[in-house]
């Protein structure tokens, strides 16, 4: 049976959270292999508002096992928090539909404060993190000192990596003037949190791998946005992990054999929240109607986005990075009513044309982008769910990004609704 890895192709904030959503109902098991709490996915199932930021988006769905893999990283007490919240909102969650892997680090309350103090420093340019702790996180993990999730369960391995955590931890916390870390209220608290976590805790890697075995489907969700990729985003404004599809296969334990098909999500406009360069972004009335008829505010921050056309260079970049084999083209709603609409095909950089976004955090603030035009249409084309019910201008628009990107449509998304959803080619096709 065919499996699929979902990743963001632009900023984040795409759509992943519905298209992951609708492609479960193909799947058995949906898993998520990177970033953390920091990720917000919005649902809208039969007018039905679901907000996740840490659970795979697949847990609303009945006879589904949602995964969460050794490539995230996992705050206990938030996810307790938004268990309940689902739980209160008539979703099934228990250890027989949600496994977390033995192997995820955690994050704890001292890198939320780790996190926050870096950024609040005024001699430092900020990244535009969320404060949640993200980064301190995988710093931990690869400095070999995290605490991860099946420490919980012995007594001595948790004191002995609360200790080499605080060897590490207060000499940073020295240096922001943040209060050493209370090494017996952080035990408390980690002594209480782990009878509510360690009911999920199995071997993930072993689970998936039988799995898949059994020809069961897989969906892998990823968190975030390509261009937020720790080695092939915008660095320094980049999240902590790394975000492109190969990921999924070291965020789970499977190997890379086990991923048939690679879906990119691509909004049809740009947006992007935080720190960093954005070649295309609109500081005019038709950026503030992008944000305005989009609805964009970050789930998790509440955050306003930045909102530009669509930038045709960085997808085909993200597409190459992550060998999307198809994407899923979002929100075509919201450029209903457009006269004239407008696609990035390449840069100016200092009168040099360039197609494709250079690494140098420098060259890329400098980078002005060149623009084609199309013309727009007055038709809707909200909940459409054939070719036939979009204006022709629309599938224009549709088919040349198509070729700018150098990747075909496979799904395309008129609204948050589910099934308001148009399927070209079936990533679960064997």
């Amino acid at each position: 049976m065919a499996n699929v890895t979902v990743v963001g192709a632009q900023w984040g904030d795409e759509g992943k959270g519905k298209i992951v959503d609708w492609l479960s109902e193909r799947a058995d098991i949906v898993a998520r292999f990177q970033g953390g709490h920091n990720a917000g996915h919005t649902l809208v199932i039969d007018g039905k508002v679901y907000k996740l930021s840490l659970l795979p988006s697949g847990i609303v769905r009945g006879g589904k096992l949602s995964v969460i893999g050794n490539g995230v990283v996992l705050d206990p007490w938030h996810l307790v928090v938004e268990i309940a919240k689902l739980r209160d909102q008539g979703v099934d969650i228990s250890p027989d539909n949600l496994m977390i892997a033995e192997n995820a680090p955690l994050i704890l309350p001292i890198h939320g404060e780790l996190d926050r103090a870096r950024e609040n420093q005024n001699s430092v340019a900020k990244i535009g993190t969320t404060g949640r702790g993200i980064g301190p996180a995988y710093e931990d993990k690869v400095g070999r000192r995290a605490i991860r999730v099946a420490d919980l369960a012995d007594e001595t391995t948790l004191e002995a990596r609360v200790d080499r955590l605080m060897g590490h931890h207060d000499a940073l916390r020295r240096g922001l003037g943040i209060e050493p870390i209370d090494r017996a209220a952080l035990l408390d608290a980690l002594r209480a949190i782990a009878p509510q976590v360690l009911p999920y805790a199995k071997p993930v890697w072993k689970v998936l791998n039988e799995a898949r075995r059994a020809g069961k489907r897989i969906l892998f969700e990823g968190a975030q946005g390509a261009l937020l990729d720790i080695d092939f985003g915008t660095y320094p404004f980049v999240t902590s992990s790394n975000v492109i599809a190969g990921q999924a296969a070291t965020g789970t334990g499977l190997g890379p054999g086990a991923i048939d098909f690679v879906l990119g999500i691509v909004k049809a406009y740009t947006t992007r929240v935080g720190e960093g360069p954005f070649p295309a972004e609109l500081h005019d009335d038709d950026g503030e109607r992008l944000g305005a008829r989009g609805h964009e505010f970050g789930t998790v921050t509440g955050r306003k986005r930045r909102c530009g056309w669509f930038d045709a260079v960085l997808v085909r970049q993200t597409c190459a990075t992550s060998g999307v084999s198809g994407i899923a083209l979002t929100k075509l709603d919201v450029l209903d009513g457009f006269k004239t609409l407008k696609i990035c095909v390449g840069y100016d950089l200092d009168g040099v044309r360039l197609d494709y976004l250079p690494t140098a955090a420098d060259l890329q603030a400098r980078c002005k982008p060149i623009y084609e035009e199309m013309e727009g249409w007055d038709d809707n084309t909200a909940g459409a769910r054939s070719w036939a019910q979009l204006p022709g201008a629309a599938i224009k628009y549709v088919r040349r990004i198509e070729e700018l990107i150098q990747c075909p449509v496979a799904l395309l998304s008129t609204s948050p609704e589910r099934d308001d959803t148009i399927l070209v080619t079936d990533p679960f096709a064997d």
